[in-house]
């Protein structure tokens, strides 16, 4: 599917959905103004499997703990997962910090700026590259998971493969949609908006800004009418 046929689409959903986010957007502790780059990184990794809400709650006492890549690179295996327990995941997730934070010790404490060089980071694949390039260096990079694939198949149209990582159509579209304004809220307006209006089960279809253009909410009246 050519997503370059969609522009005035694109503009439509692009624009509804900063609209929504500068009134309903959540405020999260990684998203605060000073934020820096290791604060961003631990939030992204510890939000991987784990709901916002939970992440947000915890963040602030992990960074006052382990306040650097150099002191979380020294800590045991054994205290980083007692640690880590209120979030879930400690085992897998120790792990991954811990290699990752020595990895970014032994380069100086700097992550790298080039896709390359993050991806052969531990714990770095393909989402937290585009997130460490969207948020820490201000490319255009789309924080597309689950959620985000979501909301676009819904509104757009489906996807061509199972995985989103190797999705043409959907690495096209989500680069198109940032193509244009504030890369970080547009991408946080997705995710927001995924959450909170375009859920997995009950979509609030009467209070969707989008709906008016929306492939979804389009069979979902059809077959509604049908009945």
């Amino acid at each position: 599917m050519n997503v370059s046929i969609y522009p005035d689409k694109i503009r439509f959903f692009r624009r509804r959905l900063l609209q929504w986010f500068k009134k309903a957007g959540r405020r999260f502790p990684w998203r605060l103004e000073g934020c820096n780059s290791y604060q961003i990184v631990i939030a992204e990794l510890l939000l991987q499997r784990t709901r916002a809400s939970v992440v947000s709650n915890f963040l602030n006492q992990f960074i006052e703990k382990y306040p650097s890549w150099k002191a979380l690179a020294s800590v045991e295996d054994n205290e980083l997962e007692e640690f880590l327990k209120p979030v879930g995941l400690w085992k897998r997730r120790a792990t991954a910090l811990i290699s990752l934070a020595k990895a970014v010790v032994s380069r100086g404490g700097e992550l790298p700026r080039s896709r390359g060089e993050l991806e052969s980071l531990p714990a770095i694949g393909q989402y937290m590259t585009n997130a460490v390039l969207m948020m820490c260096h201000g490319e255009k990079e789309p924080l597309l998971d689950v959620n985000m694939a979501r909301l676009l198949e819904r509104f757009f149209g489906p996807r061509e493969l199972a995985d989103i990582r190797y999705d043409p159509y959907l690495q096209k579209l989500s680069r198109q949609v940032l193509s244009r304004g504030p890369a970080r809220d547009l991408n946080w307006a997705m995710l927001d908006f995924a959450a909170v209006i375009c859920r997995v089960r009950n979509p609030l279809h009467n209070d969707c800004p989008l709906a008016s253009e929306c492939n979804y909410y389009r069979e979902f009246m059809d077959h509604a009418n049908r009945r």
